[in-house]
């Protein structure tokens, strides 16, 4: 059997597995830090990642936390000659109801802590000029929120968005990245600078003082890989639990648990071969609950169902639809992650085969131009699925854990790509002793114990999307 040892082992090799190892790096170049996954890195979760981010939350400590996260994207933007394909056109919640004072409240709780933001509304009367998402470079884009309640102006700045629409919140620190990109570049410096990823797969978990990782490896050819097919052991010193949907599986190789469970959620990707969605249209959410429109037969077959009669009942809001490949692709993204049945993960997870019409029927409301695809999607229509690990109020879990010298990060359901960078920070301070930021306490298992945090919380939405 053969041995290693280093100061840091992380589990999880995807995006913010990836980013914990990279800025232990940055922060210190010479400690020594091993990375475990049984997959490829970014295999699992992360490849199906909807790469948008914003810093629009109903709390202000998940808008710091978010801020950071992009501050950092962009940095890694201008270090890379943007590498990571980094634009904003902000994100568009859309809604048919008047009435805002509801959700304008959620926006100045989430902003209330920001310096220097405006929340600008626009109404028929409005003097601020709004600035249409005409541009994809984030250097330039607007900051701020924009709330448009006028409809002209909203039809005349969104002409594939369905008629009855009556406010759209026009959240402009948002847009897209390639996570991919991202993770790729942070792996390579991670490796440059002395790091190891093993293919592995963690069978146990030894804890008597330091930690003994007993794997069971594949072979590996890359230059900075540790490859062997036999069994190996890896002692640490600290161990970063970064297993994504299987945080559980390895705290419980500590004897421990996370206050976290997984829900699946999925996604179809085509291409637009009707034009039916503008090039330039902004990451857009309808935020309205809905009926599905389906013809009178299919809801007496889906009624007949236990398993699909809830989709002729009223189904949640957040469904979303964004172009995807830039001004100049032709593909689409539709999500909707209407599923919060709690499941066990699987590396191969098994998806609906209805999902496509489900979720292209919810999008036709938004924006009926899709419409056009109800019938027949595009040969080459992608459907894909991944796990969100959360915990009931849908904040990270960043920060020790109750066994000694072990750390934990992760349960950021649908916001890994996004929030990847500010927790990878954030877990390699804590894991290297060194200061924190003010979000800290609130993003770590501390928060369990502060009651002012968690009566808040739930009093709040969870701003899943």
């Amino acid at each position: 059997m053969n041995r290693y040892s280093t100061e840091v082992a992380i589990i999880g090799a995807g995006i913010v597995g990836i980013a914990t190892a990279y800025y232990l790096k940055k922060l210190n170049p010479d400690v020594p830090v091993i990375l475990v996954d049984a997959a490829e890195p970014m295999a699992l979760t992360s490849a199906q990642s909807g790469e948008n981010y914003r810093n629009w939350w109903p709390h202000p400590i998940m808008t710091a936390f978010t801020d950071r996260s992009i501050d950092l994207m962009e940095t890694l933007s201008n270090e890379t000659n943007n590498l990571i394909n980094m634009n904003r056109r902000g994100y568009c919640l859309a809604s048919r109801i008047e009435d805002t004072d509801k959700l304008m409240a959620e926006l100045n709780h989430g902003y209330s802590q920001s310096s220097n933001l405006q929340i600008r509304v626009h109404e028929n009367n409005a003097t601020q000029a709004y600035h249409p998402p005409t541009s994809a470079d984030w250097e330039s884009a607007p900051t701020g929120v924009d709330v448009l309640k006028d409809q002209r102006l909203i039809q005349s700045t969104f002409p594939s968005y369905d008629p009855s629409i009556k406010t759209i919140v026009h959240i402009r620190r948002a847009g897209a990245i390639s996570a991919q990109q991202m993770g790729q570049h942070m792996l390579q410096y991670f490796k440059a600078s002395g790091g190891q990823f093993l293919r592995a797969n963690v069978d146990e978990i030894e804890h008597d003082g330091d930690f003994v990782l007993r794997t069971n490896t594949n072979t590996n050819t890359n230059t900075n890989d540790v490859s062997t097919k036999n069994h190996i052991s890896i002692k640490s010193e600290k161990l970063i639990n970064a297993a994504g949907p299987f945080l559980q599986h390895i705290a419980s190789m500590l004897s421990t648990t996370l206050p976290v469970h997984n829900t699946l959620q999925q996604k179809i990707a085509f291409e637009d071969t009707h034009k039916a969605i503008p090039r330039n249209m902004p990451f857009s959410i309808d935020l309205d609950a809905q009926l599905i429109d389906w013809t009178d037969e299919e809801r007496e077959w889906l009624l007949e169902s236990d398993e699909h009669k809830a989709l002729t009942e009223l189904m949640p809001g957040a469904i979303h639809c964004r172009p995807e490949g830039g001004d100049k692709g032709t593909w689409l993204k539709l999500g909707w992650a209407y599923n919060s049945n709690a499941e066990l993960p699987s590396r191969n997870p098994v998806l609906t085969d209805a999902f496509p019409e489900i979720v292209l029927r919810g999008a036709a409301r938004l924006n009926p131009a899709l419409k056009r695809y109800e019938t027949t999607l595009p040969k080459h229509t992608h459907h894909y699925g991944g796990y969100y690990t959360l915990t009931n109020e849908n904040w990270p879990l960043i920060g020790p854990t109750d066994v000694a010298g072990a750390f934990v990060v992760g349960a950021m359901s649908g916001f890994g790509s996004m929030a990847a960078c500010a927790a990878g920070e954030l877990c390699a301070l804590h894991a290297m002793d060194a200061q924190l930021p003010n979000y800290a306490h609130a993003l770590s298992l501390l928060r369990y114990q502060d009651t002012t945090i968690m009566s808040e919380l739930q009093a709040l939405s969870t701003g899943i999307l």
